[in-house]
């Protein structure tokens, strides 16, 4: 046992330095490859299912609609009998709180509704649910070195990535299993030198057609580890 264990070490230990030798390109070729074998990501169309857990026992139920090919986006979410939809079609956009589009100043600023901020919001799923395949994207910067780092006990291949000052400011670490090359972690400063921003770990996957997502997404603060809530894909809430 002793000796099949001493084999095992050995041939891990390969596979990581082997891949540690990769460029960050080659590894986030790897990542693609194993998060979306079928290059599908670019042609998505389908529907997710997202409830979001706060420490403070709240959730927030979310359908969120993508149809990459005609630029149509639309997600309607549900917080204690609250509904709210944002719809972008193109350069089209609508809001809608609780079945009507009439929706007064005042619920608008109570909500945070607006064009701006529905941009905002698509953004942020397509980046997030995208990724590591949104990586590719323009404006986006791949630190040419693979770094190696240990999080939590386990080493990882890190990516290093900033952006074109009109795409975003923070810089952002994604995380990769050094054998599978599964991402599991990432995590963005404001300011690095403030150790401020988030970390998120990601657990468990979900099959959306051959594309394997994360399920269980948990969010922390870097600088004191604490928890801010966890989003988790389902199949399907009633919003109605």
């Amino acid at each position: 046992m002793t000796k099949y264990f001493m084999v095992l070490v050995f041939f891990l230990g390969m596979q990581i330095s082997n891949a540690q030798n990769l460029t960050a390109p080659e590894l986030l070729d790897k990542a693609i490859a194993y998060h979306d074998p079928d290059k599908l990501w670019s042609v998505f169309q389908g529907k997710l299912f997202i409830t979001m857990n706060y420490p403070d026992g709240k959730e927030r139920h979310s359908e969120v609609e993508i149809d990459l090919p005609k630029e149509h986006f639309e997600i309607t979410s549900k917080t204690e009998g609250t509904i709210i939809k944002q719809t972008l079609d193109k350069e089209e956009c609508t809001l809608n709180l609780n079945g009507t589009t009439s929706i007064s100043e005042e619920a608008l600023k109570t909500h945070r509704l607006s064009c701006e901020r529905a941009n905002f919001v698509k953004n942020y799923y397509l980046y997030l649910y995208g990724l590591p395949m949104k990586l590719k994207d323009k404006g986006t910067n791949l630190d040419p070195k693979v770094q190696t780092k240990t999080f939590k006990g386990k080493e990882y291949l890190v990516l290093k990535v900033t952006y074109d000052e009109s795409v975003g400011k923070d810089v952002w670490y994604f995380y990769f299993d050094p054998t599978s090359y599964a991402m599991e972690l990432y995590q963005f400063f404001h300011d690095e030198s403030k150790n401020d921003g988030e970390y998120i770990l990601l657990s468990d996957l979900e099959n959306v057609g051959t594309i394997k997502m994360p399920k269980v997404r948990a969010w922390y603060y870097n600088k004191d580890d604490k928890y801010l809530g966890t989003d988790i894909l389902t199949k399907g809430i009633p919003l109605e």
